[in-house]
C-alpha cells in the first residue's frame, strides 16, 4: 500500500515538473517584437525597385568598422535607389560588445538621429573597449565609461538618463532581440550582408566601394529607370 502511494506521488511530482517545464518553455519563447529589428540608415520609403541592404554589425568588431566607409559611400552614390538597415550581433568573444550594442539602442530611444553618429564613434575609438584594454575594469565601470563615451555624441546633458537606460529592461530586451534575430538568419559573425534578402558570399569580410558597385549596378539595370509611381512598402 505504502509502495503504491509512493509511486503515485512520484508520478504526480513528475507530471507537475513536466507541466512546469512546458509553461516555462512557452514563456521563454519570444513573441515577434512590436517593431522590426534594426536601425534604418535613411528615413526614406522602400519601393518595388529599391535595393534593400541588410548589414549585421558588431560595434566593437574591426571588420565591421572597416566595412562601413565603403558601404556608406555606396549609399551616398545610389541615393534613394538603395536602402540600408543595420542589425546588431554583439559577438561573445568581444567582452563589451553587448554593452556597446545596448548603448546604441538607448541612444536611439533618446534621439534617433544620433544612432549612426554613435555607431561611427564606436568604430573610430573601439580600441578603448577591446578586451585587453578593459581587462581590469569592473562591469559597472565599463557601463559608466560607455555611457560617458556615448554622451559625447548624444549630448552630455543626457548622461544621467543614458546611464539609467542600462537599468531599463526594455533596452536589454531589444539588444537580446537583435542578437536572436541575427542568429535566426544564420549569421554567425560580422560583418554579414544581405541584398534583397539573399546572403552575399564572403561573410565576415569588408566589401570595398567597387565591390558594392559590381553587386548593385546589375540589379538597378534590371529595374531600369526609377519609376515615380512605384509602390512604396515602407
Amino acid at each position: 500500500m505504502e509502495r503504491s502511494k509512493h509511486k503515485a506521488l512520484v508520478l504526480e511530482s513528475g507530471l507537475l515538473l513536466l507541466l512546469l517545464f512546458l509553461v516555462l518553455e512557452v514563456r521563454a519563447q519570444s513573441l515577434p517584437p512590436a517593431e522590426m529589428d534594426g536601425f534604418v540608415y535613411r528615413n526614406s520609403g522602400v519601393s518595388s525597385d529599391t535595393i534593400i541592404i541588410e548589414a549585421f554589425y558588431d560595434p566593437l568588431c574591426p571588420d565591421s568598422r572597416d566595412s562601413w566607409p565603403p558601404l556608406k559611400q555606396a549609399l551616398q552614390y545610389y541615393g534613394s535607389r538603395a536602402w540600408l538597415v543595420v542589425h546588431l550581433l554583439p559577438l561573445p568573444y568581444h567582452d563589451n560588445a553587448f554593452v556597446a550594442s545596448r548603448a546604441l539602442h538607448i541612444a536611439t530611444s533618446l534621439n534617433a538621429s544620433a544612432t549612426y553618429p554613435l555607431l561611427e564613434h564606436f568604430f573610430k575609438y573601439q580600441e578603448k573597449f577591446y578586451n585587453a584594454q578593459t581587462r581590469n575594469l569592473s562591469r559597472a565601470c565599463i557601463v559608466d565609461e560607455i555611457a560617458r563615451f556615448a554622451t559625447e555624441v548624444v549630448g552630455s546633458s543626457y548622461y544621467s538618463t543614458f546611464n539609467s537606460g542600462f537599468n531599463d529592461t526594455k533596452t536589454d530586451l531589444k539588444t537580446r532581440v537583435s542578437f536572436e534575430y541575427s542568429t535566426s538568419r544564420g549569421v554567425s559573425g560580422t560583418p554579414f550582408f544581405f541584398v534583397n534578402g539573399f546572403l552575399l558570399p564572403g561573410g565576415g569580410s569588408a566589401i570595398d566601394f567597387n565591390g558594392w558597385r559590381k553587386i548593385i549596378d546589375p540589379l538597378i539595370a534590371a529595374h531600369g529607370p526609377k519609376s515615380q509611381d512605384s509602390q512604396h512598402f515602407l
